[in-house]
């Protein structure tokens, strides 16, 4: 069987949305010809940890681990935050952010280049170049962000030009929506799009996944660019049947940061309560994940407290749950410039629950011709108060007179394991 190196950050027990593509490509892989190897860090700082993923790693699978050191317990001292989990995406849960917050992201944008995993970079060349020496593979993959991974990919690239290496990004890198606010200065920036381009040039394949991402480094000339979304894992998806809330839910699952706050959306909220009494009395707004501080002030502005469900975190398969549970799932894209790329994991997972999906974003992006194909929901854009009020009230009346339902169709593409076909086949189309 062929094999492939995986270089990941994030890994098990590693909880959110990162960890999941190339658990479940791991997953699938040995089906497809490829037995999967993977190195990660010994001592991550993961925001949350979900130990449910560990049933999806195949027995026998090979983990390569070596430490790493990270500077949080600097920005924990500076910011007064000992014993703090790291968020990621610069999401406040408790405050506004002030001088000190400011000054971490200042020093993390234009000393910690790529990001804070770049001192690990280094000695995992080493120590992988040792161990390739020994033990041959047929492909490396290195998966970001972080885009340190990529790091270590580009200096194994060096050491064996012959073997093919796979950067597959999750996010963009210089485009992600929180890159303008780490205030880099003029040499910082050029350093970050230089590495990125280093990246995408010299990768023998450039995996993204959505298409406004795969035309956006199109232009960066890479060698080959292939896309591979994010999906769903059929095994987690088809579960006891689940009734759904008796309340008229509102669920977003998932990492909810500032630039996703939609200011909009609870307005609409807060003027149709005010204007129903009953409607009041029916909407439950569920946050499941890693919440904006903004998120939470925006929605208390317009009288919603009274309606919130906050929960922190909770495992994967609860998440399922509650997608499967909820009258509505709420998709609310990054208002940003590289919104209309934007496909998150959560988006495919919302699919799989056949809920109706009410979508906030860019009508012409990547999410709107997904939703368009599978009749899976609807999409409003950012700004539109009328069609976004004419929605929910849309949504509240069959709620109140008949099920809520959605017939989602031509999903079966978005399963992990026809996903892994593709990245096997991309793999296949590589080995040389």
């Amino acid at each position: 069987m062929k094999r492939v190196l995986i270089i990941t950050y994030y890994w098990i027990p590693s909880g959110g949305a990162g960890v999941q593509r190339w658990v479940k490509f791991v997953k699938y892989l040995r089906e497809f010809g490829w037995e999967p190897i993977v190195y990660t860090p010994e001592n991550p700082e993961y925001p949350s940890e979900d130990h449910s993923f560990v049933k999806d790693i195949p027995q026998g699978v090979e983990v390569l681990k070596t430490p790493i050191w990270e500077p949080y317990d600097i920005y924990r001292k500076l910011t007064g935050r000992k014993g703090e989990k790291i968020n990621a995406g610069f999401i406040l849960e408790n405050k506004k952010s002030g001088w000190k917050d400011k000054l971490s992201i200042w020093i993390r944008g234009n000393f910690l280049i790529p990001d804070p995993r770049r001192f690990w970079v280094k000695p995992s060349v080493k120590y992988l170049t040792d161990y390739l020496k020994e033990n041959p593979v047929d492909a490396i993959v290195s998966t970001g962000p972080p885009h340190s991974m990529h790091l270590i990919g580009l200096g194994l690239k060096k050491q064996f030009p012959n073997l093919p290496w796979i950067a597959d990004f999750r996010d963009p890198w210089t485009n992600i929506d929180f890159y303008a606010d780490l205030n880099l200065t003029s040499l910082a920036d050029k350093i970050h799009h230089k590495l990125e381009r280093k990246v995408i040039q010299s990768a023998d394949c450039v995996l993204v996944v959505s298409s406004d991402m795969k035309r956006e480094y199109h232009a960066l000339n890479p060698k080959r660019i292939e896309l591979i979304t994010n999906g769903y894992d059929t095994d987690d998806v088809e579960i006891t049947t689940i009734e759904p809330d008796k309340k008229f839910s509102l669920s977003h699952i998932g990492t909810l940061n500032a630039a996703r706050n939609s200011k909009t959306l609870w307005k609409i909220l807060g003027e149709l309560s005010g204007e129903n009494v009953e409607f009041a009395q029916d909407l439950q707004i569920n946050l499941i994940g890693k919440t904006d501080f903004s998120v939470i002030e925006e929605a208390e502005n317009n009288g919603l407290t009274a309606n919130l469900n906050k929960i922190d975190y909770v495992s994967h398969s609860e998440a399922v749950v509650l997608q499967k549970s909820s009258q509505i799932l709420l998709l609310l894209i990054n208002n940003s410039a590289n919104a209309k790329g934007i496909l998150t994991g959560k988006f495919f997972e919302y699919l799989a629950a056949k809920r109706p999906i009410l979508a906030i974003g860019p009508t012409d992006g990547d999410v709107a011709k997904v939703l368009e194909e599978t009749s899976a929901g609807v999409i409003v854009d950012f700004e539109d108060e009328v069609k976004t009020k004419e929605l929910i009230k849309k949504f509240y009346n069959k709620f109140k007179t008949e099920n809520l339902e959605v017939s989602s169709k031509s999903i079966e593409k978005y399963s992990r394991k026809a996903l892994t076909k593709q990245l096997a086949e991309v793999l296949d189309g590589l080995k040389k």
